[in-house]
């Protein structure tokens, strides 16, 4: 068995949060993989399914991202999971928006969800950053992350979640690349290298067929040799 968890904060004002992209990744895994309906447990949001062959809980942290690990650790003691059982849906600053990476333990880089799991479970869970960009400046990061989306992120947003829903499987089954592949079709999918030919320019209406060719030799020819032509 393995958890998701997805971070984010509760209740509707923060809802479309930049930072509430671990929970709108959980969501659209579970509506697409048809898991059980959400229930209050481990305060927090849990659902059960399938993704693949693996059996697969969905976990949303409703203590509020400073506390996230309150109800990660609650969830692995009832369930005797082990760190490595765990993969975390997070926000990454440091990653362009829609950019998506997966790690296996280390640091919790400053965010504050992860730094309370560190504190509850250890380090070595996975995680799934999830590129949101960057403010600029650090005295900005706090309100850049509890701001919702710009409307001007909706298309990448859309492909990115699609991408990790379409990824699932592979993820649970520990096929990291093939994850990451499936990702990258939705959010940055092949093109072609061969191009079409441009279809031939259409005639004007009123242009006038071209004469065919003459021969070579037309020129050189006698009257009587022209009129013989066009009895032959």
């Amino acid at each position: 068995m393995l958890l998701f968890v997805g971070l984010g904060n509760p209740g509707g004002k923060y809802e479309k949060n930049r930072h509430n992209i671990g929970f709108m990744a959980l969501d659209r895994i579970a509506a697409d993989h048809g898991f059980a309906p959400w229930r209050a447990k481990f305060q927090g949001q849990l659902t059960e399914g399938k993704l693949g062959s693996e059996k697969v809980l969905l976990l949303k942290p409703e203590t509020f991202m400073n506390k996230s690990g309150q109800s990660v650790g609650e969830a692995m003691r009832f369930y005797k999971l082990e760190p490595s059982d765990v993969i975390v849906f997070h926000d990454e600053l440091d990653l362009a928006p829609g950019k998506c990476r997966v790690k296996q333990g280390g640091g919790h880089a400053g965010h504050n969800g992860l730094r309370s799991i560190h504190a509850h479970i250890g380090e070595a869970y996975g995680r799934v950053r999830l590129g949101i960009g960057h403010p600029g400046r650090k005295d900005l990061v706090s309100h850049y992350v509890l701001q919702d989306f710009a409307k001007a992120d909706a298309d990448w947003l859309d492909d990115l979640l699609r991408g990790l829903s379409d990824g699932a499987p592979e993820l649970a089954a520990g096929h990291n690349d093939k994850f990451l592949n499936a990702v990258s079709l939705r959010t940055a999918p092949a093109r072609s290298s061969k191009t079409a030919p441009k279809p031939a320019a259409k005639p004007h209406p009123d242009a006038k067929p071209d004469a065919p060719p003459a021969s070579p030799d037309t020129e050189d020819r006698s009257p009587l040799q022209k009129l013989m032509d066009k009895f032959r």
